[in-house]
C-alpha cells in the first residue's frame, strides 16, 4: 500500500498547521467545562469560517460547503492532534455536531434541517442523548419511557439516565415509546424538544471523575408537538441506530491514542527515577513498546477503514471493532501515564503538584467509563459475533 501523499495533499498539511501555528493559543482548555463559553463558541466559529468542523455540511445549513475528501479530513484530525487541540477541544458539543447533524442530514425534513443544523453548528444549541433508562441500557429497545398524543401535541412520561451534559443542553433528541402494542423495536418514535419545557427535572449524577458530565433526566406530562418528530412514528430505532453508528465512530477512533502516545513519549524523555530516564528503563520502555504497537495497529486499521469509504464498501467486521479496541487502548494509555508518574499519579483536582491539570488521572476514570457507555464491551463483542462473524445469537434465558 503506497500511504505517500500526493503534493496537493501535502500542501493542504501545511495549510493546517500554519493556521494551528497562528491559532491554537485560541483553543479553549481541556478543562473548561462550559460548554457555550464565550472562548468554545468563539473557537468553534473560527474552526467553521476555516471548514475544520462542518467541512462537508452544506452551506444552505451553515456548513462550510466543501465536497467531501476523505484525506483531507484525515489530515486536520490527524493535525489537530498533534498540535495538542483533540477532537474534544475543537468540537464543542460531538453530541450535536457529531451525531444530531449527520442524522437530520440522512432523516429529517428540510424544516428540520434549516432550523436545528446551523445553530448547532455555531455553538449556540448544545443537545443531549436521552436513550438510556435505568432498566434499558444495553437492552435499548426494551424503554419504557411513554409518549401519547393529545391535542396536537407528545405527552412525555418516563426517565432517562447517563445523559450527557443534559445539565448543560439547550435540546434534546430523545427515544420514547408511542405504540405500546408494537414489538419493542417497532413502537419507538424520535423526538427532539427543548430542555426547558415543564415538567423536566435535571439531575446531576457525581462520576468517579468527581465531575457531574451525566444526569438523570425526569419527564412528568412534558407536551412536545406532534411535528418535532424525526421520520415517522414507530420508526425511530432506524433513526437511533444510525445516531448510534455516529457515535461509536467518535469513540474508539485512533487520533486520541495517537496524541496520547506522543504525550507519553515526552514523559518519558523528562521523568527519572533514581536518576533513570524511564526511556532507558527496560520494564517501562517494553510497556511503551506494546502500546505503541497497538497504536499504530489502530492507526492502520483507521487507513483500512478510509480505504473501504474510498470504494463506497462495506467494512463489516473492519469498523465493528473500532469502539471496542479504541477504547480499551485509550484507558490502557492513561494507566501507563499515571505509572509513569509515579506517586505524582494518584494526585487529584487541587494539588499543588499535579501535572498536565490532572488531565491524565482524568482520562484515566473517564475512559473506564466509556468502556461501557455507548454500548459495553461485552454488547460490542456480541455484536462482533452475530453481526461480523455470522455466530448464532446468544440463546434467551428461560421464563419462569
Amino acid at each position: 500500500m503506497d500511504l505517500s501523499l500526493s503534493s496537493e495533499y501535502e500542501a493542504f498539511r501545511e495549510q493546517v498547521r500554519q493556521f494551528l501555528e497562528q491559532h491554537k493559543g485560541s483553543a479553549p482548555s481541556q478543562h473548561d467545562l462550559i460548554l457555550k463559553s464565550r472562548k468554545r463558541m468563539a473557537w468553534q466559529q473560527l474552526l467553521l469560517e476555516q471548514g475544520y468542523i462542518a467541512r462537508t455540511i452544506p452551506k444552505q445549513y451553515g456548513g462550510f460547503g466543501e465536497a467531501p475528501d476523505i484525506l483531507k479530513a484525515r489530515i486536520i484530525t490527524e493535525e489537530f492532534e498533534r498540535a495538542g487541540v483533540p477532537v474534544r477541544v475543537r468540537i464543542a458539543n460531538r453530541q450535536g455536531v457529531n451525531m444530531l447533524v449527520p442524522t437530520l442530514l440522512e432523516f429529517g425534513t428540510e424544516e428540520q434541517k434549516r432550523r436545528w443544523i446551523p445553530p448547532t453548528l455555531r455553538g449556540e444549541l448544545i443537545w443531549c442523548q436521552g436513550y438510556s433508562e435505568p432498566n434499558a441500557g444495553s437492552d435499548l429497545a426494551s424503554l419504557q419511557t411513554k409518549a401519547v398524543i393529545d391535542d396536537g401535541h407528545y405527552v412525555i412520561n418516563g426517565q432517562k439516565i447517563w445523559t450527557s451534559e443534559a445539565h448543560q443542553a439547550d435540546m434534546i433528541f430523545c427515544l420514547v415509546r408511542t405504540e405500546t402494542d408494537a414489538p419493542e423495536h417497532k413502537g419507538i418514535s424520535f423526538l427532539i424538544f427543548p430542555m426547558d419545557l415543564p415538567g423536566i427535572e435535571v439531575r446531576p449524577l457525581k462520576t468517579m471523575t468527581g465531575t457531574s458530565s451525566f444526569n438523570e433526566v425526569f419527564f412528568t406530562d412534558v407536551r412536545v408537538p406532534t411535528d418535532q418528530i424525526v421520520q415517522q412514528p414507530g420508526n425511530g430505532w432506524r433513526v437511533a441506530n444510525a445516531t448510534l453508528t455516529h457515535e461509536r465512530g467518535t469513540l474508539g477512533g485512533a487520533d486520541v491514542a495517537c496524541g496520547r502516545i506522543r504525550r507519553i513519549i515526552d514523559m518519558m524523555h523528562q521523568e527519572t527515577v533514581a536518576g533513570e530516564r524511564l526511556i532507558d528503563n527496560a520494564v517501562f520502555r517494553d510497556q511503551l513498546i506494546r502500546l505503541q504497537a497497538r497504536v499504530q495497529a489502530m492507526k492502520l486499521h483507521g487507513l483500512r477503514l478510509l480505504t473501504y469509504e474510498l470504494k463506497n464498501e462495506d467494512p463489516g467486521l473492519v469498523q465493528l471493532v473500532v469502539k471496542m479496541q479504541g477504547c480499551e487502548l485509550s484507558h490502557q494509555l492513561a494507566s501507563l501515564a499515571i505509572n509513569i508518574m509515579g506517586e505524582l499519579g494518584v494526585l487529584y483536582e487541587d494539588s499543588p503538584y499535579l501535572r498536565d491539570g490532572g488531565q491524565w488521572q482524568y482520562d484515566y476514570m473517564f475512559d473506564l467509563g466509556l468502556i461501557i457507555g455507548g454500548g459495553t464491551a461485552q454488547v460490542q463483542k456480541n455484536i462482533i459475533a452475530e453481526r461480523g462473524l455470522g455466530m448464532p445469537r446468544e440463546p434467551a434465558l428461560a421464563k419462569i
